[in-house]
């Protein structure tokens, strides 16, 4: 039946050519669309991760859900010996320690609420590929009472690098203290709302504006994004019975979530669409051929073939096409993936940014397959009712056709 099928594919040229384009252009589509999807969501994660959150955060249980409230009752106080705990885990890179506070940035003239994080320079420049100076430089170690602005802090104080800004915030006690620093750059993140109100000191010089020597955060940075899941597991199963928490850059980053979730029912409808168009479209080549063919199929009934075999040959033929055309089409998307990627897409800065991207096609295997699978089910779909309706057809009547 197949060798059958692949010969009348085979000399019905101009038909099976229509239903091969609709259907390559189809499974092209879903891939270059699909990949572009999930190019989305690995800048946007890689953004976060390296702007902000980390791979993982770890905390003492509580803080996530109450500590930017009182965050002096979340401290971690020995926050070494825990470093080199989760140090030793196979596959993280670096374990950065931050101080969390808020309070009130002067530069002379007037004030600005900020919210402040008291961070290890050198790490921090490691872990934040995605953050843009947009002015001056980066901390550094050796900067004892050097700032970083986030670039909305800068433009509403007009400060720039060099000059003197003064931080007042409570200490863990209650007590009013304030220190004076230096702007040592401005910097640029993936979010403006972040860089609208945030600052960054030494940590060194945020343990003593806030009279503690504690953290309230432990900053993991891992060498594989991929690895987050399985690490945070085995950090939670570790830390836990210390009274510690463990959250990953998704739970941090509800917006990524909800872009995921957004950009993935779009995804879904595109499929529904393409679904629809490439099943017009074979169907529409299908009939054309089955009507033009009804005279061999009648002639193929009078000499005793049943109807149900010309059933299944037609349906043969077009589950041939569809394995072709879905073929091609995954082979064609593959390759324009890998040409638009290597040329790169120039996109526009997200929602909440100023910060634009290249964007390129992802080829992901879930992807390819989920593209086949349309191609070839969109290609059944359309053939079984015109090949009910030509298999049930009066051999006389069909035989007319030859005429």
């Amino acid at each position: 039946m197949f060798k059958l099928a692949l010969r009348n594919i085979l000399r019905q040229k101009i038909h099976t050519l229509m239903t091969l384009a609709a259907v390559i252009t189809g499974v092209a589509g879903i891939v270059l669309a699909g990949g572009w999807v999930q190019d989305i969501y690995v800048q946007l994660g890689e953004a976060l991760i390296h702007s902000q959150s980390g791979h993982l955060q770890v905390y003492r249980q509580g803080y996530f859900a109450a500590g930017s409230r009182s965050p002096e009752k979340f401290l971690i106080n020995a926050p070494d010996t825990i470093r080199q705990r989760i140090a030793s885990e196979a596959g993280v890179e670096q374990v950065m320690a931050r101080l969390n506070f808020s309070g009130l940035l002067n530069n002379g003239k007037s004030d600005l609420p900020i919210i402040g994080e008291g961070v290890e320079p050198q790490l921090e420049t490691s872990l934040g590929s995605s953050v843009r100076i947009t002015a001056g430089r980066q901390l550094n170690d050796s900067d004892t009472f050097g700032i970083l602005l986030g670039k909305g802090v800068a433009q509403a104080l007009q400060l720039k690098p060099g000059d003197p800004v003064t931080l007042l915030v409570n200490t863990l006690d209650g007590a009013l203290n304030s220190l004076d620093f230096q702007v040592a750059g401005i910097f640029q993140s993936f979010s403006n709302d972040f860089d609208a109100r945030a600052v960054r000191v030494p940590l060194a010089a945020a343990q003593e504006l806030l009279g503690t020597g504690g953290v309230n955060a432990l900053v993991v940075s891992l060498k594989h994004t991929k690895e987050t899941d399985l690490i945070a597991a085995r950090l939670k199963q570790s830390l836990t019975p210390s009274g510690l928490e463990v959250k990953t850059w998704v739970e941090l980053n509800d917006f990524y979530e909800k872009t995921v979730e957004l950009y993935k029912g779009q995804f879904g409808v595109l499929q529904i669409i393409i679904l629809i168009m490439v099943l017009l479209s074979v169907a529409n080549s299908v009939n054309m051929s089955i009507f033009e063919r009804t005279g061999e199929f009648g002639t193929m009934m009078a000499l005793g073939n049943r109807s149900d075999q010309v059933l299944r040959l037609i349906l043969s033929e077009n589950l041939l096409l569809g394995l072709i055309g879905g073929s091609l089409g995954v082979i064609t998307g593959v390759l324009l993936a890998t040409v638009i990627s290597a040329i790169g897409i120039s996109m526009p800065p997200p929602p909440n940014a100023d910060i634009g991207y290249i964007a390129h096609i992802q080829i992901v295997p879930s992807v390819l397959l989920l593209a086949l699978g349309t191609g070839f089910i969109a290609t059944i779909l359309a053939a079984i009712l015109p090949a009910r309706h030509v298999s049930h057809i009066p051999v006389v009547e069909a035989l007319r056709q030859n005429i």
